[in-house]
């Protein structure tokens, strides 16, 4: 695959080892874009380091959401590389950056080094399918997503370009709605986690359908 200037043809063009970003809630999946703004000094510090070298950044969750004044939450078990495809420096300290997605890989063992951020081993090995454009897309349910998305919408008053949903490549658009689901950090790791395009879109549909079914027992809606 194609990320900015750069292709991946298989996970042996993938380090070792990458710089990872823990951030709950956030979710980036191969061949998505997520926008980021780099504020904190230790993240600058990983972003100047990416521009400098190989432009990968690995984007994990905290284990359970972990945050706060903790500076080393566990992580997650699994994350996503992304590529720095877009930089811009805001003038008062701030990065403004983008990462298009690579692939997936199994979280290893911290590695200790002279930096003031973190850094991990990588196993790509389950993932390498990511690396191939629209793999699995046959298999999805899209009338079943469609369906799901359209009830979602109609519960809580809100529209969608249908024309740009009907036009879009069925990865495309599995991969867009997870990102941009309201949805807890918990589910967004469990959409990280499916094992192919088709499971994402079946968990999607499941975890919709379950907050809607919450949603009309409760009188309202119950995304957070």
């Amino acid at each position: 695959m194609q990320a900015g200037n750069a292709i991946y043809e298989t996970i042996a063009d993938l380090p070792p080892i990458l710089s990872v970003f823990p951030l709950p809630g956030a979710l980036l999946l191969p061949r998505t874009q997520l926008p980021l703004n780099i504020f904190e000094q230790r993240y600058i510090d990983m972003v100047d380091a990416a521009l400098a070298g190989n432009r990968l950044i690995g984007m994990v969750q905290p284990l359970s959401g972990q945050a706060g004044d903790d500076d080393t939450p566990e992580l997650a078990s699994v994350g996503c590389v992304g590529r720095l495809t877009s930089f811009q420096e805001t003038g008062d300290g701030r990065y403004l950056i983008t990462l298009q997605g690579i692939t997936r890989f199994g979280v290893g063992a911290e590695v200790r080094r002279f930096s003031n951020f973190r850094q991990v081993e990588c196993d790509f090995a389950a993932f390498a399918h990511d690396l191939k454009c629209g793999e699995g897309e046959h298999d999805v349910d899209r009338n079943g997503l469609l369906k799901t998305l359209r009830d979602y919408l109609d519960a809580n008053d809100l529209e969608a370009d249908w024309q740009s949903v009907s036009e879009a490549e069925t990865e495309v658009l599995v991969n867009a709605l997870c990102m941009m689901c309201p949805y807890g950090p918990e589910e967004k790791q469990a959409l990280l986690e499916a094992r192919d395009l088709k499971t994402r879109a079946e968990t999607l549909i499941a975890i919709t359908e379950m907050d809607l079914a919450r949603s009309q027992n409760d009188g309202g809606t119950t995304l957070q």
